[in-house]
């Protein structure tokens, strides 16, 4: 199975930047996504911005992620 994240890019520099995932700090590649500016919504695969991302979908993405933490295998929630 495959996961890829929407997040936030905060800074730029040539080919990487700095993404929020969940609150946290990374380094990603932008490499894929030039034109990706800070402000800018991507989605993350394995390091890897694949595409830009409408900023209304991936909060509402990363909304639903957030609500699904509490779900165990099991489908009952912790």
């Amino acid at each position: 199975m495959c996961l890829a994240l929407p997040v936030e890019i905060l800074s730029t520099d040539g080919e990487d930047a700095i993404a929020d995932v969940d609150g946290v700090q990374l380094p990603i590649s932008i490499s894929f996504v030039p034109d990706a500016a800070p402000g800018d919504y991507v989605v993350l695969h394995v390091g890897y911005a694949l595409s830009k991302i409408d900023p209304e979908l991936a909060e509402e993405q990363i909304a639903e992620m957030k609500s699904l933490e509490g779900v165990s295998k099991t489908g009952k929630t912790s």
